[in-house]
């Protein structure tokens, strides 16, 4: 049965999170603790989430803040963590994205978000790049107290689209997201925007490109609508 809907991750597939180094350069030294920053906040959900831990991704995200500036004895005040979490709200659009979300919409396709973030932060977030007409649908997996990777987490999107699983497909960078989706019974499609190698443990999607131009192309010619 062909995809009806593609999901996308947003933070890292959608967004571009580059715009965020010059404040770790500032706050903690070098630009590259932006990169361990977003893995301890992606570890920490997930052991929220193994551990029935109930609490979201803001807070993770500054707590991840402190454990690195821990580490370096840095000594940042309250003011200079929300100047590092205020830019994440203002994040530009990779240059792939807009002509993908048009082939997409013009081949007869339904887009969706689905982020771990706040669905005030990630509104925010698709308003500041100029995406978020493109979407018909704006789903946080916090309104369903939990992360992805978990089942739990497309299973509440899928309930959200009013949707079976193998009408939808969830495009990401992260191939723990896309194992994730594909573990659910979604279908999904990996973009490589790093060059590292796809996890050999994981669910592999279909449909994998170094581009989000490719990867629609692709989704139209294997199921357009």
């Amino acid at each position: 049965m062909p995809t009806q809907t593609v999901l996308f991750d947003i933070n890292e597939t959608v967004l571009d999170l580059n715009v965020l180094k010059p404040k770790f350069a500032t706050y903690f030294g070098n630009e590259s603790h932006m990169s361990t920053w977003f893995s301890i906040l992606l570890h920490s959900s997930t052991v929220c989430l193994v551990t029935g831990t109930t609490t979201d991704f803001k807070s993770l995200a500054l707590a991840a803040l402190k454990t690195i500036a821990g580490r370096l004895r840095r000594n940042i005040t309250d003011e200079g963590y929300h100047d590092v979490l205020g830019t994440f709200a203002n994040l530009p659009a990779h240059n792939d994205i807009e002509p993908a979300f048009k082939l997409l919409k013009q081949a007869g396709f339904k887009l969706a978000a689905l982020s771990n973030s706040s669905t005030v932060l990630l509104k925010s977030q698709l308003s500041f790049a100029g995406l978020k007409d493109y979407f018909d649908d704006i789903i946080s997996v916090e309104r369903a107290n939990t992360f992805k990777p978990s089942n739990a987490a497309y299973q509440f999107a899928l309930q959200q689209l009013q949707i079976k699983p193998e009408r939808a497909r969830l495009i990401a960078t992260h191939d723990w997201d896309t194992h994730g989706a594909l573990a659910a019974g979604l279908k999904a499609a990996y973009v490589d925007r790093t060059g590292a190698p796809y996890n050999v443990h994981y669910l592999a999607p279909d449909i994998v490109a170094n581009n989000m131009i490719d990867i629609a192309q692709q989704i139209i010619v294997t199921e357009g609508l």
